[in-house]
């Protein structure tokens, strides 16, 4: 695969654009968290875990909308499905942890986004609307479309991306006041993550023919392949299909395609599930042991007197 991409060129490989767009957010990041932190509104500077992760954010995105990943998520449906699972459900997390506590009070605060806030980041809201709209991207029609289109293309990758921090914002919000679901209701927020997720992994796994038009028709690949292909490098090219980039057949990679996002999702939620627990459990353990010696305490200095 990676010998037969080359002939695309340095800029579809690498998109310089999005280069120039993530360094100036890393730089952006680093001079409002630091040397201008104050006319930032920070009264301190993030932790070191809070500059892991949302640098480690920024090269994630830089590495699925700007990289070769890019590129071979226009060609092979396997790599667009590994591209979202890491887009929408790994970056968001990093992202609301890498975020300082008093920029998301301000976030949260402004006038012209309380409201809107408050209504999509609800546990039941954020859920259903993430998991509706990830679905409905993966209608063919709607896909076929938005990879036709680069400002729809991009438009609809920041609606998810803004949504995705929506659904995880309930488990991952740094907010007290604003997090409205009981430790032990995480976890079952999580499972019901899965579930929402299993009809659109499932449409692409059980079919026995090519879903979308972009990853098997030429026409329509070709005008997919346009969104990250400079056109001078484009035109006179006739490649007849992703079929000349690819050792299996098509429905073979439609359905790697569902499996990769489903394992990736379990995976994940499987890790965050464990996690809940265990914090869950502690917390739970400490409030039931903890008061126990100090009542012993009081009552033998109280028979002592």
């Amino acid at each position: 695969m990676w010998d037969k991409i080359q002939i695309f060129g340095f800029r579809a490989l690498w998109n310089p654009e999005i280069i120039i767009i993530t360094l100036a957010l890393v730089i952006l990041y680093y001079l409002f968290t630091g040397p201008f932190k104050h006319k930032a509104g920070l009264s301190e500077a993030p932790t070191k875990k809070q500059k892991i992760s949302m640098y480690s954010a920024l090269v994630i995105f830089y590495l699925v909308k700007g990289s070769p990943v890019y590129l071979m998520s226009h060609i092979m449906l396997m790599a667009h499905m590994g591209q979202m699972a890491i887009l929408y459900l790994l970056t968001p997390i990093l992202i609301i942890k890498g975020i300082p506590k008093e920029w998301w009070n301000k976030v949260f605060n402004a006038s012209g986004l309380r409201h809107v806030l408050s209504l999509f980041t609800r546990p039941l809201m954020a859920l259903v609307m993430f998991n509706l709209l990830f679905s409905i991207y993966h209608i063919p029609l709607i896909l076929d479309f938005t990879k036709s289109h680069i400002t729809v293309h991009w438009a609809v990758t920041i609606l998810l991306l803004v949504f995705a921090l929506f659904m995880w914002w309930p488990i991952f919000g740094p907010l007290e006041k604003r997090v409205e679901i009981k430790p032990l209701f995480k976890l079952l927020y999580i499972f019901g993550a899965g579930m929402l997720l299993t009809p659109a992994c499932a449409l692409i796994i059980f079919a026995d023919t090519p879903l979308y038009a972009t990853y098997s028709q030429p026409d329509a690949f070709m005008q997919a392949l346009a969104l990250c292909v400079p056109p001078s490098v484009l035109s006179g090219m006739n490649l007849g299909g992703p079929q000349v980039f690819l050792n299996m057949e098509l429905v073979s990679d439609q359905q790697a395609a569902g499996i990769i996002m489903k394992v990736s999702q379990e995976l994940l939620y499987g890790g965050i599930l464990a996690r809940l627990f265990y914090n869950w459990f502690q917390s739970e353990n400490q409030r039931g042991i903890d008061p126990l010696p100090q009542d012993l305490e009081q009552q033998a200095t109280v028979e002592r007197g």
